[in-house]
């Protein structure tokens, strides 16, 4: 599609949308790394209502869908994003606590649990579920994404990950309007993976839990929090950067190749953390993506490993694969 004909698409989809939609809003500030250019077009959908609109404006379209959570795991180009970006909140940001009765409703859960929009921070949902008694997703304070996010590329840590207590969660096909309950079978979960495509956005999810002592849980999540503070660095990160291979850490491979502090511009690897890599304020979104490449390009020829970015990279042209992304 050439640039005269992703104008007029955009052109047609602001005037649908009407105040749903506004022009080249900065979506790099709104990432963890907090670098990164505008979208073309960014839509926040916070109500059913609101949702309807976006799938009948963007039906059949072939603009570019960007969807953004957190930002936790996302480096935005310094160019931007030649699209529309699409952001839940609102009405998807709610928690249903289920107790021993479950929730009915499509693929309800038939025990203990809890139903939370996409919008929900993990963090936020870990602590309202180890408040409620409930356990099973103390993991999730670690992880500064949204739960759409995590489904999507199913996070984990500290030895869980999304998909363990998944029973069903909703997804809608922007474009092609499909809206349905899916089972973690027909997500192809994997590591860091999912078949969620990017045009596909988690409105909610459903987690089956086990009753437990909120104290217990409550103090499962203070050592969680403690252990990311002395073991992970601050400041404006997305975390991981690349995949752990089998068997093995990604940040002793960096480190191994000699490559813990290495400086690119506003971009560094973390002195604390080597698969960790860090961007300057007011920094480029540009010397981050370019860093990535150096290291991974120098793990390769000094070690003979291949390391598969797990941050989603975008604005770039061709399109920067990652993990989890179809």
């Amino acid at each position: 599609m050439v640039i005269r004909e992703v104008s007029g698409e955009l052109d047609r989809l602001a005037a649908a949308l009407g105040g749903l939609a506004c022009r080249e809003v900065p979506i790099g500030s709104l990432t963890t790394y907090r670098v990164g250019g505008a979208a073309r077009l960014y839509c926040e959908i916070s109500a059913e209502d609101d949702l309807d609109r976006v799938l009948k404006a963007l039906h059949g379209s072939a603009v570019r869908v960007l969807v953004i959570g957190k930002g936790s795991n996302l480096l935005v180009a310094d160019r931007g994003w030649d699209g529309i970006c699409l952001k839940l909140s609102g009405q998807f940001e709610s928690i249903a606590i289920a107790g021993p009765s479950g929730l009915d409703g499509p693929s309800g859960l038939d025990g203990p649990g809890v139903e939370a929009g996409g919008a929900v921070p993990l963090p936020v949902l870990a602590r309202r579920t180890g408040a409620a008694g409930l356990t099973g997703l103390e993991w999730a304070v670690g992880v500064p994404g949204s739960l759409g996010g995590a489904v999507r590329m199913n996070a984990g840590g500290h030895g869980a990950e999304t998909g363990d207590r998944l029973v069903s969660c909703r997804v809608v096909d922007v474009i092609g309007g499909a809206d349905r309950w899916s089972s973690p079978s027909q997500l192809g979960l994997s590591y860091r993976h999912s078949a969620i495509a990017r045009s596909e956005l988690v409105l909610a999810a459903r987690f089956a839990l086990e009753e437990g002592d909120p104290s217990c849980s409550a103090g499962r999540i203070a050592e969680i929090v403690r252990w990311r503070r002395e073991n992970q660095p601050g400041g404006q990160n997305a975390g991981s950067v690349f995949k752990n291979p089998t068997g093995d850490s990604a940040g002793r491979i960096i480190e191994a190749a000699g490559l813990k502090g290495l400086r690119l511009g506003t971009a560094a690897v973390s002195a604390k953390h080597a698969n960790f890599i860090q961007a300057d304020s007011g920094g480029s979104a540009d010397d981050v993506r370019g860093l990535i490449e150096t290291v991974r390009l120098a793990v390769s020829q000094r070690l003979g490993i291949d390391l598969e970015a797990e941050v989603q990279m975008v604005g770039w042209d061709p399109p920067v694969p990652a993990a989890g992304t179809p």
